[in-house]
C-alpha cells in the first residue's frame, strides 16, 4: 500500500478514537475515507471493524464507571435480529445496502426530530425498531452510530454516560461482528497488518475524545450529535 493509505487510514482511525470517547457521530464520517483507503467499499467495512474494536477498548476503560448498562439489555435481543438480517443482505451489492441504512437513518432522524420539537422535550424511543436497526446497520456497513445516537439521546442520560453506554454496545456488538466479517473473507492478514499500524491513531484520537467530551455544554454535545448523524446520512447516501 501507498504512503497516502496509511495517512488516510491514520484520520479513519483518529476520527474513529475520537467517536468513541468523546463526540459521537464523528466515527460515521471515517466510513467513506476508509472506502477511499481500500478502494472497495465492501472490503472496507472488514478493514474498519479491528480500529473499532480497538477503539471499544480505550473508551470501555475510559468510561467504565459511567455506562447505563441496564439500558441496553432490552436492546440487545433486537440487535440481535437486526444482525442475522444484516448478515444475510451481505450478499447484496454494496450500492444497495449503503442508501438503504441511510434512508433507515433518516426515518429515525426525521422522527426523533418532528417528536422533539413538537413537544419541546427529548422523546422516549421504542427499543424494537432501534435495535433492529442498529444491529442491521452494524453488520452491512459499520453505520450503527447514528441510530445508537438517536436512541442514547431518547434516553435523556448525561453526556458522559451517553458515551459510556455507547461504548459498552459497540465493544459487544463488534465482538459479535468479526466472526460474520471473517466468514465473508472481509477480514485478513493484510487488512489486520494495516490495523495494527493503525493503533497510535486510535489511541490519540481516544486521548482527543476524552479531553473534548469534558469542555463542551450539554445542548451543544446534543446539537453536535443531531448534526453528524445528518452528515452521516448524506454520506451514506453517496
Amino acid at each position: 500500500m501507498e504512503a497516502w493509505q496509511y495517512a488516510a487510514g491514520a484520520a479513519c482511525a483518529f476520527m474513529v478514537g475520537m467517536a468513541k470517547t468523546g463526540m459521537p457521530g464523528m466515527g460515521i464520517l471515517a466510513i467513506p475515507l476508509m472506502v477511499l483507503t481500500v478502494g472497495d467499499a465492501r472490503l472496507a467495512a472488514g478493514w474498519l471493524l479491528p480500529i473499532l474494536c480497538m477503539a471499544d477498548v480505550f473508551a470501555v476503560y475510559y468510561w467504565r464507571k459511567h455506562a447505563a448498562a441496564a439500558r441496553l439489555f432490552q436492546l440487545f435481543p433486537w440487535v440481535a435480529v437486526g444482525i442475522v438480517f444484516g448478515a444475510f443482505t451481505l450478499f447484496l451489492p454494496e450500492k444497495t445496502l449503503r442508501p438503504l441504512v441511510a434512508a433507515v437513518i433518516l426515518v429515525m432522524l426525521l422522527l426523533y426530530l418532528w417528536r422533539r420539537y413538537r413537544s419541546h422535550e427529548i422523546p422516549q424511543a421504542h427499543p424494537v425498531p432501534y435495535g433492529v436497526a442498529a444491529g442491521f446497520s452494524t453488520t452491512v456497513a459499520n453505520a450503527a452510530g447514528p441510530v445508537m445516537s438517536l436512541y442514547l439521546l431518547s434516553m435523556r442520560l448525561p453526556k458522559e454516560d451517553f458515551v459510556a453506554t455507547g461504548a459498552w454496545f459497540f465493544f459487544f456488538i463488534n465482538l459479535i461482528k468479526l466472526p460474520i466479517y471473517v466468514w465473508q473473507g472481509m477480514i485478513n492478514g493484510q487488512s489486520l497488518r494495516f490495523d495494527a499500524f493503525m493503533l497510535p491513531a486510535v489511541l490519540c484520537g481516544a486521548l482527543a475524545g476524552r479531553w473534548l467530551i469534558h469542555r463542551i455544554p450539554a445542548h451543544v454535545f446534543e446539537a453536535s450529535v443531531l448534526v453528524l448523524t445528518a452528515i452521516s446520512t448524506l454520506l451514506l447516501l453517496r
